[in-house]
């Protein structure tokens, strides 16, 4: 058991707030390179991305794991992001530092949840069974590209002024 919760239940509820956070992730982007703020998609984003990680710490585990590393990284990640947002209010070089720390923190969604869908999908498990076949490379490769496209974009054209205080 997991926070009173079967270990089925609390990896249900993790996948459900991973996959709100992926989604609240694009949104989010898609918002940064449309020039627009959005702070409710921001905070549900930020939230639920580090509510990813920190329940990712609670399952049972021997060691250190690369998504230990990934969660590790991604709170981290998320501090920064954090920071910038609300502390320094998108000031500065602020404003970069955002569009870059919570890019990453998407990819870094997005590749567990590429990593989750070809060790658990029957059909994406068979193309490739140890993680490290072509298919699987081929497919973090284009999503490595795609994000560092999408950061890029995002960073020249999320241009909106500091909120005053």
């Amino acid at each position: 058991m997991i926070l009173g919760m079967s270990t089925a239940a609390f990896t249900t509820l993790h996948v459900v707030i991973s996959l709100i956070s992926i989604a609240t992730g694009f949104i989010v982007a898609f918002g940064m390179i449309g020039a627009r703020r959005l702070p409710a998609w921001n905070a549900l984003f930020l939230a639920t991305t580090a509510l990813t990680s920190l329940t990712g710490f609670l399952f049972p585990f021997k060691g250190v794991t690369p998504g230990i590393v990934i969660g590790i990284l991604s709170i981290l990640i998320l501090i920064v992001a954090v920071v910038a947002l609300y502390s320094k209010q998108l000031s500065g070089g602020w404003r970069g530092t955002y569009v870059i720390t919570a890019m990453l923190a998407q990819y870094f969604n997005f590749f567990v949840l590429i990593v989750q869908s070809f060790e658990k999908v029957p059909s994406l498990h068979a193309l490739a069974p140890m993680g490290s076949e072509g298919p699987f490379k081929i497919v973090q490769l284009l999503t490595l590209l795609l994000f560092v496209a999408l950061t890029v974009v995002a960073f020249k054209r999320f241009r909106v002024e500091p909120a005053l205080a």
